[in-house]
């Protein structure tokens, strides 16, 4: 049986991506990826208030796909687009809330902490993404050479957002919460930035630890997963949905460290209610304790309900 073919729109932030890529692969499709450019008046204008035109955005997207699975703000328009365009011949899946009706998509799927229901919407347990167990287990060793110490542990540096600001202060009560929860006990850190994390963070974690530490300084996936497989902790900051969903997958402790938020958002506060109660996180505070849970998969939950229902659909 011939592949589907995809093409997942994106503003091309490395959580949008995340999550359009895992579902992608969990559907088992081909795909490529589009990063959307909106044409300059319609970068203000919500998608609501938006017309479904081809002089909104920039990219000229080619028909040669079966599946549109788009992420963010950006991709509504061209994803409805591209729906009206070709009608039954496509299936269009967005993530994350749209804004915009919901029958203009086939599939809404959306964290169930966006309290947003619908019948073609399908919520998951905190934000789908690209990990795989067996991704993990294949890049396992990738560390292993540097690891000096029986017990390890990771973390997992966000950056700054509207939410929150990552200023000296914060980040130094992070890394001395690490240093003596973990490293004084005799735990190897891993220290692993991403894609929002500033230089200086970086610089000062080189600076702050010593060399037996293992201090990743660029954006490295397979020490990111390497990390996840071989810690025996995780700590990842608050600021991001998806790394703390991505860290879920192993069952393993993760600690969340808090910083001070510059304005309330109501999704995070239920986002991480929702993990404390399913036993996954615990606030980073002044012990260690081991603790596991039921590994969290729902990027492939939620891909099976969607490749069952497109057996409904003629792609001819």
């Amino acid at each position: 049986m011939t592949k589907l073919k995809g093409i997942l729109l994106t503003e091309g932030m490395h959580g949008m991506i995340s999550q359009v890529e895992g579902l992608a692969k969990a559907l088992d499709i081909e795909f490529i990826h589009e990063k959307i450019v909106i044409n300059n008046f319609w970068k203000i204008i919500p998608p609501r208030f938006t017309p479904i035109k081809k002089f909104v955005f920039k990219n000229n997207l080619i028909k040669d796909f079966n599946i549109v699975i788009s992420c963010g703000r950006k991709s509504v328009i061209p994803s409805i687009f591209l729906k009206k365009k070709y009608r039954n011949k496509i299936v269009n899946i967005h993530i994350q809330d749209p804004k915009v009706s919901l029958k203009n998509f086939d599939f809404i799927v959306v964290p169930e902490h966006d309290n947003l229901v619908g019948e073609n919407v399908l919520q998951s347990k905190g934000a789908i993404h690209y990990l795989r167990e067996n991704e993990l287990e294949k890049n396992k060793n990738y560390l292993k050479s540097q690891i000096r110490e029986e017990k390890l542990v990771t973390l997992i540096m966000g950056g700054p957002n509207k939410y929150y600001d990552y200023n000296d202060k914060d980040i130094d009560k992070i890394f001395k919460k690490i240093k003596e929860n973990f490293i004084n006990n005799g735990y190897q850190l891993v220290f692993i930035p991403s894609m929002r994390t500033p230089q200086n963070i970086i610089d000062k974690a080189k600076n702050y630890y010593n060399e037996n530490q293992i201090i990743i300084t660029s954006i490295d996936k397979n020490a990111y997963l390497s990390s996840l497989s071989l810690s025996d902790h995780i700590v990842v900051t608050c600021d991001s949905i998806s790394m703390i969903s991505e860290a879920a997958i192993t069952g393993k402790p993760i600690y969340i460290a808090h910083m001070p938020n510059k304005k309330k958002n109501e999704r995070f506060k239920k986002f991480f209610d929702l993990f404390k109660s399913l036993k996954i996180i615990r606030d980073l505070e002044d012990s260690v304790d081991n603790w596991s849970y039921k590994k969290l998969d729902e990027t492939n939950r939620i891909s099976r309900y969607i490749k069952d229902q497109l057996k409904n659909y003629d792609f001819s």
